[in-house]
């Protein structure tokens, strides 16, 4: 069973969106040797903390004293085909880092928003289990069955990426293999669990319990 607060991540990725508040997704840094920053990202998060294990991306957003002054830990890739966050997860995937958190992934860029969160599917095809926390709920990529524990009433939505044979239980609204993100939003559970039945690749996100 698979929970919001349970996930045990090697490393944490601070992307340049907006930097959360909520205590869920600020916990992750607590207790991880592994913050990644994308590149320019480390200008804001530097100014206030201190705690950073590598600054990866291309390096085009990154101040010259920040560069200069973590040189060091930076791991510049120059290669545009690919996004900061995705550099990120490719270098740490390299290190054998598999289990990793996102923070600052959404917000600021509504274009680099959908395409941040979207990418969390095409890392879970490679081996790799990113989740991505905001202020407001946590976006989780799924292959297959799964099954949630959060409270009775918490808010839902479901993303599909092409899986079949959707059904769930648990949830107050009926599943299907939506072929639009909208028809899988705004759901609710109705017990302490809800599960998810497919085959193939979707993305949901769980609010935090109020």
């Amino acid at each position: 069973m698979d929970s919001i607060t349970d996930f045990s991540p090697e490393a944490v990725i601070i992307d340049a969106g907006s930097f959360p508040k909520n205590k869920i997704a600020l916990s992750w840094l607590d207790g991880c040797d592994r913050i990644v920053c994308c590149d320019g990202a480390a200008n804001r998060y530097l100014a206030t903390h201190n705690k950073v294990w590598r600054i990866v991306g291309d390096c085009d957003s990154l101040s010259p004293k920040i560069m200069d002054r973590y040189s060091a830990i930076v791991r510049r890739f120059p290669d545009q085909e690919t996004n900061d966050q995705t550099k990120s997860v490719k270098y740490l995937s390299g290190k054998g880092v598999k289990r990793i958190a996102i923070i600052g992934a959404t917000g600021l860029r509504e274009d680099h928003t959908l395409g941040n969160i979207s990418l969390l599917v095409s890392y879970l095809r490679e081996g790799i289990e990113a989740r991505a926390y905001t202020d407001f709920g946590v976006f989780i990529p799924v292959i297959g069955d799964r099954e949630f524990y959060c409270p009775a009433g918490t808010q839902i939505s479901i993303f599909n990426f092409g899986a079949t044979g959707m059904s769930g239980e648990g949830l107050r609204y009926p599943i299907r293999d939506f072929d639009s993100w909208w028809q899988g939003t705004l759901n609710e559970t109705t017990a302490d669990s809800f599960t998810i039945h497919a085959k193939g690749s979707y993305l949901v996100f769980i609010n935090y319990p109020r």
